[in-house]
């Protein structure tokens, strides 16, 4: 497996992170979403919600949102790791717009699975970027 693998892998996981923190940070404070989100990776976090007094909210807080926030950042974790083990064994100017196809799939992903609308332009712009990260990694 060479690094166009992890770094797809990368891209593939952080489109996720976005998917799941969209569906959990529903009804919520978005810092405290964050914090829930974050914490899985860097309890740092928590001082931020702490400091902002947002941790008022966590009772309030339903499954569904715990369940999406923990799964988003198990995904940030995975991105994560697989774009540094990408950025290990390829450039970083062609591992990081691999990287970058998140978009893409945040979009297409957003698009099936959330019932975001699909427009011609938005379209036309993720295709941009899925044509220039291919050419900027093969470059």
């Amino acid at each position: 497996m060479n690094w166009i693998f992890w770094a797809f892998l990368s891209a593939i996981f952080a489109a996720m992170t976005a998917l799941f923190a969209k569906v959990g940070v529903a009804n919520i404070d978005s810092n405290l979403a964050t914090a829930i989100r974050t914490s899985v990776i860097v309890i740092f976090t928590w001082a931020i919600a702490f400091g902002l007094e947002k941790h008022n909210g966590l009772a309030e807080i339903g499954r569904r949102s715990w369940i999406f926030l923990i799964l988003s950042g198990v995904c940030t974790g995975l991105s994560w790791l697989c774009y540094f083990r990408a950025l290990q064994m390829g450039p970083a100017s062609s591992v990081a717009p691999v990287d970058k196809l998140s978009v893409v799939f945040v979009v297409i992903g957003a698009w099936l699975f959330l019932g975001e609308k699909m427009t011609l332009v938005k379209a036309g712009g993720a295709s941009l970027i899925a044509i220039g990260a291919v050419v900027l990694a093969f470059s």
